[in-house]
């Protein structure tokens, strides 16, 4: 049997005093668990002595945040959580070890992992006017780092597809590179397969309008809109200032179907009648555990698409809640009086 050494600093592992380890998530809100788990170890010395070493998970509250007390809302049975990590090869379509039976064992390869609804769950579900609800969470703060789209059927709130691409920078040196992504995705493991599959913003784009093309989402000849489809990101920030900023790094023009958008956090307010000033908080207010790493924008875009889903069972109605000026780009009209 293998065994991989994971660094305890990235679970906020600590020995305390009396041989015991422990384990804190300070940024998850779970309902107060405690247990104790014996792991039994072996030393490579001739007596091959065994030690026992009781392992202690504590669950601690979430101060973060300032949320009023949630008031009572309706479960939605859903898979509980995708136990292995995405193959981030496989969702850039350049995985080579598809027939590697280790690979498979390690790594997921099916992006559908905890999206699954039951039809139990639709009883409340609210008739919508869109076909598709386009879910994206972008990475990167001085330019885009990644770019994954979920997509899900707005009528039965199943998963179709995914788009993932791992972007290259155009304005930085290689050395503020090497230091950006080292910082940014160095800590969770996933430094080494952005350098193997990055590729530039513009080619991104020219892959999705692929992609979406085969999902009859889009069609340049039609004016360049989305069909009956609208983008769902978790604020204004990725759709509004972002995306517009890479196309004037990456010397492009805003594409028109990043015209309008659905602000998740926005309808969570209108809905549910309480601010949520992030996935993080929605997620704690719905009780839905986080799944996947945080700011690894796959596993945050399917964390979206859970809470969207999740929101949709509940009865919400998804609308656009703000649209950009077609005579001026810079000018952001927003559609709903509250809003975050």
């Amino acid at each position: 049997m293998a065994f991989a050494r994971v660094p305890l600093s990235r679970f906020g592992g600590v020995f305390s005093s009396n041989s015991k380890l422990i384990f804190r998530f300070p940024n998850i809100s779970l309902s107060p668990i405690r247990s104790v788990v014996n792991i039994t170890s072996s030393t490579a010395t001739s007596s091959s002595s065994v030690t026992t070493t009781k392992v202690v998970v504590e669950e601690a509250e979430d101060s973060s945040s300032s949320s009023p007390p949630m008031t009572s809302v309706p479960t939605m049975t859903t898979t509980k959580r995708w136990r292995k990590p995405m193959c981030l090869y496989y969702t850039q379509g350049k995985c080579t070890m598809m027939d590697d039976p280790i690979h498979l064992q390690k790594f997921d390869h099916d992006c559908s992992s905890g999206l699954q609804v039951n039809a139990t769950d639709l009883q409340n579900v609210s008739a919508q006017n869109l076909d598709y609800l386009l879910v994206l969470d972008l990475e990167g703060k001085v330019e885009i780092l990644e770019f994954p789209v979920v997509m899900i059927d707005a009528k039965t709130l199943g998963f179709v597809d995914f788009f993932h691409r791992f972007v290259r920078p155009t304005k930085m040196s290689e050395k503020r590179v090497e230091e950006y992504i080292e910082g940014k995705y160095g800590k969770i493991g996933v430094d080494r397969v952005w350098h193997d599959t990055a590729i530039s913003f513009e080619e991104v784009i020219q892959q999705f309008e692929i992609w979406m093309t085969h999902h009859r989402l889009w069609d340049r000849e039609l004016g360049g809109a989305l069909r009956r489809a609208a983008f769902v990101t978790c604020g204004n920030w990725d759709l509004k200032t972002k995306v517009p900023q890479q196309c004037k790094d990456s010397s492009m023009k805003l594409p028109p179907y990043f015209m309008e958008w659905i602000n998740l956090k926005d309808i969570y307010l209108n809905f549910y009648k309480r601010r949520a000033t992030g996935m993080m908080t929605m997620m704690k207010e719905l009780d839905m555990p986080l799944v996947g790493s945080h700011h690894l924008g796959i596993d945050d875009t399917k964390n979206i698409a859970r809470v969207l889903q999740r929101m949709l069972t509940d009865g919400a109605q998804m609308q656009i809640t703000a649209r950009r000026s077609s005579g001026s780009l810079d000018n952001v009209k927003f559609l709903f009086k509250n809003r975050i």
